[in-house]
């Protein structure tokens, strides 16, 4: 919760106390707690925004304040309270103060984990049209791809600086997820509320002339931002992160003009991407053309596109803030889900990228057959930690569970060069994400693995940045040569050619 938030809760606490016992009253002040309270609810709407989840809370200061009034009224002029409406009025003070406090625990205004690295960040978001390629997944023959790319890079920051919001056009992504969970919208809105550690348009960092890129990929309903806690991480430690917005993978995506997409019917785009790693007899069709070999390759065009972006803007930015700040020289990829599957096909295409993190993904067919030549990392679980997320939250049927894990063992065993697999035993899908943050109600429905949400984090954040400062940054990374004294749980298998 905000601090404003928290103050008015215990404010409400306090004066329901009072009221409850008369003889609080000596203590001056508290008798004056329930004006106290309104006060607090103008200033909390006013400097932090006001929520639905907090309206038991304006509700009960309000009432709390006219059973205030009436007390005083009824002290001044002797007249008695029926001692079963004042019963009532405790038990129903009680519940409503529950419920008051219960809604914006469930559903907070919660913090990212502050990042550990010695950069602050700063953010640019851009809109690119790829003119030689046309949109697959629209049936306009003059369509052609685009996409909505955000930028994360170390920044000279000013600590008084506004950050950025979590998500641009939360109205887009409630509205979606509502109807992908079949949830009311209103259940997402406290994400409207959230800020990053990113300053917008912020100066580049000086202290190195350039800064190593990665490029990360979205999961299947998925959304750019949906890895900021790992995203934050990497920048603050000196790189640059370009997350792909991918249309019609992605849950919603919102161009500069107000046009959207949506994701493609979950049925028919989980069907095209099995495809790539699980193909069935009869290819899936889109608008007309089969797809033998699913859609992974042509989602991995967007990562190419987006490398020769990135050089153009790296000689001239728009923003005239990134311009010769990129050192393509060191660019790497990671994605979680499809965004690993993804990643794995776009190192298989693509020699510029020179290392490739895959966490919780299987790999394609072809990069099983092809294998990969730059140095790769896969950050994953065992099959019996996905039969236990299975029991409490579905999915991962057995021949996904055989797929997923043999088929990411196979690339890993065939790197002519260093390559490490990671594996992390009672961490769930949901954990390579941002979600377990959204709300502890994901922790008690079992949505989340038996491992903590911030020490999953941790995991996944200190074995990232090892592997890139190694491969990219030609740095000494201790963690990745054998069992770490910090992550006992983590079960490590390291290549070296």
């Amino acid at each position: 919760m905000r601090p404003i938030e928290t103050l008015l809760l215990l404010t409400n606490l306090l004066t329901f106390t009072a009221l409850v016992f008369p003889r609080l009253h000596a203590v001056r002040w508290t008798g004056y707690s329930a004006l106290i309270a309104l006060l607090i609810v103008g200033t909390q709407a006013l400097m932090e925004g006001a929520r639905w989840q907090m309206v038991p809370a304006y509700t009960l200061s309000g009432l709390f304040f006219l059973i205030w009034l009436w007390q005083n009224i009824a002290t001044a002029g002797g007249i008695a309270t029926n001692r079963l409406v004042a019963g009532l009025g405790v038990g129903l003070g009680v519940l409503g103060l529950a419920v008051s406090i219960v809604l914006p625990v469930i559903l907070p205004v919660f913090r990212f984990p502050h990042p550990s690295g010695p950069y602050a960040i700063g953010t640019l978001t851009y809109h690119w049209v790829d003119a030689d390629r046309p949109e697959a997944f629209s049936t306009d023959p003059n369509a052609r791809r685009e996409l909505m790319v955000q930028i994360w890079y170390p920044a000279n920051g000013d600590p008084t600086s506004p950050r950025a919001p979590y998500l641009q056009d939360v109205g887009a992504l409630t509205s979606t997820l509502a109807r992908l969970h079949h949830k009311p919208a209103f259940l997402f809105g406290n994400l409207q509320y959230i800020t990053t550690h990113a300053i917008p348009s912020a100066p580049v960092a000086d202290d190195e002339p350039s800064y190593p890129v990665l490029i990360f990929l979205e999961g299947l309903t998925g959304f750019r931002q949906m890895n900021t806690f790992q995203i934050e991480e990497l920048v603050s430690h000196g790189y640059i992160v370009a997350a792909i917005d991918q249309p019609y993978a992605a849950a919603w995506v919102v161009f500069p003009d107000g046009r959207k997409t949506s994701v493609l019917p979950l049925d028919q785009m989980q069907a095209l991407v099995r495809q790539s790693y699980l193909p069935a007899d009869r290819a899936p069709v889109l608008n007309g053309r089969e797809y033998e070999q699913g859609i992974i390759h042509y989602l991995a065009q967007d990562v190419l596109f987006t490398l020769d972006q990135l050089a153009t803007l790296n000689m001239t930015d728009p923003n005239d803030i990134l311009t010769g700040r990129l050192d393509l020289q060191r660019a790497g990829v990671f994605g979680v889900s499809l965004g690993g599957i993804v990643a794995g096909e776009a190192c298989r295409l693509e020699p510029r990228l020179r290392a490739c993190l895959m966490m919780d993904a299987p790999m394609s067919t072809d990069v099983v057959q092809a294998g990969l030549q730059q140095p790769g990392m896969w950050i994953t679980r065992d099959a019996e930690t996905m039969r236990l997320e299975r029991q409490q939250a579905g999915g991962w049927p057995e021949d996904e569970i055989h797929v997923h894990l043999t088929s990411m063992r196979a690339v890993y065993e065939s790197l002519p060069g260093d390559g490490y697999f990671v594996q992390v035993p009672g961490i769930f899908h949901i954990n390579f994400t941002d979600v377990p943050l959204w709300s502890p109600l994901f922790s008690w429905v079992g949505a989340t693995g038996p491992i903590d949400a911030q020490r999953a984090f941790h995991i996944i954040n200190a074995y990232s940045l090892a592997f890139f400062d190694r491969h990219l940054k030609g740095r000494p990374a201790a963690l990745l040569d054998g069992p770490a004294q910090q992550y006992p749980e983590v079960i490590l298998e390291t290549r070296r050619p």
